[in-house]
């Protein structure tokens, strides 16, 4: 069996795949006050349950966009397997097919690197991800295999907290679609400067990193490939054409393929 362990500013994903099965996954919350020993506490239950047996875990990796908890879930994994765990960053991506440009080699997150190497693995084309979390985030790939930009906005759920968080008046609402863009009353208004902004923001920019991933790398516009991933890409997924293919689950199974090459 193979463990991963996603780590990302809001959740934690771990996921245990036997072969190419996606067995389970559970999602917890991140926090920075918590040790090894307390993530540990709250994940072996959750094994128990699960009838999965440590003894079982071969191959642990772990990918983090927080780097002060790199070191609490090594202790997780060494408590797990009693073995230090392959981790996703800058070391190890010359022995990976997708190259990052040296300026951004220690700026571009492990998940988007994650996100953008399953996408190229499997299409071999220039793409654009879109990865929906705590921020949006496009990560652009030419026809060569290198990481060609991104483009980082606030998450779709953070723009709405925000907003609640900073104004008396607008009381918490769905996150829903709205049937029109024309609010009448303030929970419409909200949804559709929201939701429906957000996919003005989306289509705009995924046109606009089309554009320039064929002027800077000279492919052609007709092959780009365009990729959804995150939790809320249901959000928007329904109401624009703007993705050829949507994976909610696209950042565990790069993790499962790096680790199949390097472990």
């Amino acid at each position: 069996m193979f463990l991963a362990f996603d780590i990302g500013n809001t959740n934690i994903k771990a996921a245990v795949f036997e072969g190419d099965e996606l067995k389970k996954e559970w999602r917890i919350s991140t926090d920075l006050k918590r040790t090894g020993d307390e993530y540990f506490s709250l994940l072996r239950p959750l094994f128990r349950e699960a009838e999965i047996d440590f003894s079982k875990i071969e191959k642990i990796i772990l990918s983090s966009v927080v780097p002060a908890l790199i070191g609490p879930f090594v202790i997780v994994s060494q408590h797990i397997n009693n073995k230090k765990p392959v981790i996703i960053g800058p070391d190890i991506y010359s022995k990976l097919p997708l190259h990052v440009p040296e300026t951004a080699v220690h700026e571009i997150g492990t998940d988007l690197y994650c996100d953008a190497l399953e996408v190229w693995s499997r299409y071999k084309c220039p793409c654009i991800i879109a990865d929906f979390g705590t921020a949006l985030s496009f990560t652009a790939i030419d026809a060569n295999a290198n990481i060609a930009g991104v483009a980082i906005a606030p998450g779709i759920r953070t723009a709405f907290n925000s907003l609640f968080a900073n104004t008396a008046q607008i009381p918490a609402i769905p996150l829903e679609i709205p049937a029109t863009s024309l609010g009448k009353n303030t929970v419409v208004a909200v949804q559709s400067g929201i939701v429906l902004g957000y996919k003005g923001l989306v289509e705009g920019l995924v046109k606009q990193m089309k554009e320039d991933l064929v002027k800077e790398t000279g492919c052609k516009l007709e092959d780009i490939k365009v990729i959804a991933t995150g939790g809320l890409n249901s959000m928007l997924s329904p109401i624009t054409d703007a993705f050829d293919a949507v994976d909610k689950d696209l950042t565990l199974c790069a993790m499962k393929r790096i680790a199949e090459m390097l472990l």
